[in-house]
Parts: C-alpha cells; sequence; structure tokens
C-alpha cells in the first residue's frame, strides 16, 4: 500500500473505528469527565495486560518525525556491526539532510556506539543518516530493513523512506507505534540511550567534543520512571513523544502525535499521567486546541476529497 493509501485509510479508520478495541473517540478510563489532550492522536496502553487506558484517533495514519529513530536504532543493531567501530558523519544518501543544521561536523568520526546514542538520545539527524550510510549494503538496504521490520512487527499502517524521520512521508499510527514501542524495549540499548539525561562525547578527524542532551525532558523529572522515549518534531508531524514508562503504578506505552507548542506533548503526558492517577482534569491551551480543531478539519477535507 502506498503512502496516500496508507494516509486515506488510516482517515477513514479515524472516522469509523467506533467500540472497536482501539477506539477513536473517548478515552476507555471510565470517569466523570474525560481528560482532553493537546496531540491529535493518542495511545495508552498498560503494557502488562494490554488494556487501552486512553484512546484517540489511535489508526490515524501521520509524518512521525524523529520518532522514526526507534526503528533506525533496531535496525542498526540488528546488524550486529561492531559498535565501537569509527564511522565517518556522511549525509550524502539521506537528501532530506541538504541544508538542515547539525553541530557535528560532516566527515569526522565517532564510535558507532556513540553514533547510536546521540541519535536516540538528542535525536542527531547526522547520526542517523551515518548509522543508515555504514549499513552492510547502504542506505537503500536499510531503508528496506526498516520496513521489513516493521511488517513483522504487524505495523501495517507504517513506511519508512529515510532515516531520520524529516521526510513527511515516513508515516505510522499510534497504534502501530505502540507495537514498535514493545519491540524496541528489547533492545537495553535503546532503553539505556533514550532516557540518558545528558553525554559529552568526543569525536576525531578532527578532534572535538559536543555536549548532548535528552529531547525529552521528562526523563530528568524526579517524578517520571522513563524506561524507553523518542521525541519527534517536524511542521508536518508536529510534536511527537512516544515512551515506555509508569502511571498509576502500570507499565505503559505512550504515544501522542501531532501536538501544538514546543513542550505540548510533554504536556499532554503529565495531563494524563495525573488524570489516570488522581483522576483530575488538566486544561488544554486554547491555542493547542485550535491547532488540533484545525487539523482535523483539514483531515476530514483530505477524506472528502479522496
Amino acid at each position: 500500500m502506498n503512502i496516500s493509501n496508507l494516509i486515506k485509510a488510516g482517515l477513514l479508520a479515524t472516522c469509523v473505528v467506533v467500540g472497536q478495541t482501539y477506539a477513536a473517540t473517548a478515552p476507555i478510563k471510565t470517569s466523570a469527565q474525560q481528560q482532553d489532550l493537546a496531540a491529535g492522536s493518542a495511545l495508552l496502553m498498560d503494557l502488562k495486560t494490554n488494556e487501552v487506558l486512553y484512546s484517540s484517533n489511535p489508526n490515524f495514519v501521520a509524518p512521525i518525525a524523529s520518532v522514526t529513530k526507534l526503528m533506525t536504532a533496531m535496525v542498526a543493531l540488528d546488524a550486529k556491526q561492531p559498535l565501537d567501530e569509527k564511522l565517518s558523519i556522511v549525509i550524502k544518501d539521506t537528501k532530506e539532510m541538504q541544508g538542515v543544521f547539525s553541530r557535528v561536523r560532516l566527515g569526522s568520526e565517532l564510535s558507532r556506539h556513540d553514533v547510536l546514542l546521540i541519535t536516540l538520545m538528542s535525536s542527531e539527524n547526522r547520526a542517523a543518516a551515518s548509522l543508515a550510510h555504514h549499513y552492510t549494503g547502504g542506505h537503500t538496504a536499510f531503508i528496506q530493513a526498516m520496513n521489513a521490520k516493521a511488517k513483522a512487527l504487524g505495523m501495517h499502517n507504517t513506511v519508512f523512506v529515510e532515516p531520520t524521520g524529516l521526510s513527511e512521508k515516513n508515516v505510522s499510527s499510534a497504534h502501530d507505534l505502540v507495537l514498535m514501542i514493545k519491540a524496541a524495549q528489547n533492545y537495553p540499548l535503546i532503553r539505556q540511550f533514550s532516557t540518558l539525561g545528558e553525554k559529552t562525547v568526543a569525536f576525531s578527524k578532527p578532534n572535538y567534543t559536543l555536549g548532548f542532551r535528552n529531547t525529552n525532558a521528562l526523563v530528568r523529572k524526579d517524578n517520571w520512571n522513563i524506561q524507553l522515549s523518542k521525541t519527534g518534531f517536524t511542521n508536518s508531524a508536529g510534536h511527537c513523544l512516544v515512551m515506555s514508562t509508569e502511571m498509576d503504578k502500570r507499565p505503559v506505552a505512550f504515544v501522542v502525535l501531532d501536538a501544538f507548542g514546543k513542550y505540548t506533548h510533554m504536556a499532554d503526558a503529565n495531563r494524563l499521567k495525573k488524570w489516570l492517577e488522581t483522576g483530575a482534569i488538566t486544561p488544554v491551551p486554547a491555542a493547542a486546541l485550535s491547532y488540533k480543531k484545525a487539523k482535523q478539519q483539514e483531515r476530514q477535507q483530505i477524506l472528502a476529497s479522496q
């Protein structure tokens, strides 16, 4: 299925899936009031029981930005190439990287271990592109492996065209991303790197160091116990966040896609955590709700035009 058909199918699913396991409307938790979110789609699932604790448009197919890098890391690790091997930083295979700023110098070298680290922790695009470049068979084989793994995991509404998430053609759904979270948490290095708060990394050829911080500020908060994390942002994808974490003393997979505002995806996580644990409702800023409404109308117009 091509990307346009995937998006059309996701739009249709958003409109018609009612009363199924991943309902597209109301959250599952019974309460006098339901927590609204800024995100265009969301899914919260108990990882032990597979109980859906919150669901909003979970089958809608949309760009996922740098959430892509979880699959990039899994494919890189599946290849079992030496983690201590020095990799040159190369972006020539990933056309989406042209003109994109990075502090990492082209041609400089870093161990595959640390390339993976900054790919996951700080969402470094040049690092992700370099993992694909140095894969056995190169960039094309790497993208094929990403899509093959998605298919094997049952991620039927997911397509990858490049390893960074910069392309709006990298699409998935909240439902599929829960499957990706479940798979990714089986990789100890992905759990470790994606939740590390900050790290200084030493490059060679030439020698220089750079400090990196986790793009998910919640990993530095004492009231969060996060086992796996990945953020994402592009203009087309909005702000995205996926995590394996704990809420209400439950291990959960958390996904929000297409939220408005620099911190709104993390605010949505705090809203859901508070609501699940206390029943308290936290309001969503008007600007975020306005953005969400406009995007929903845009989706309906796309569906109507098909």
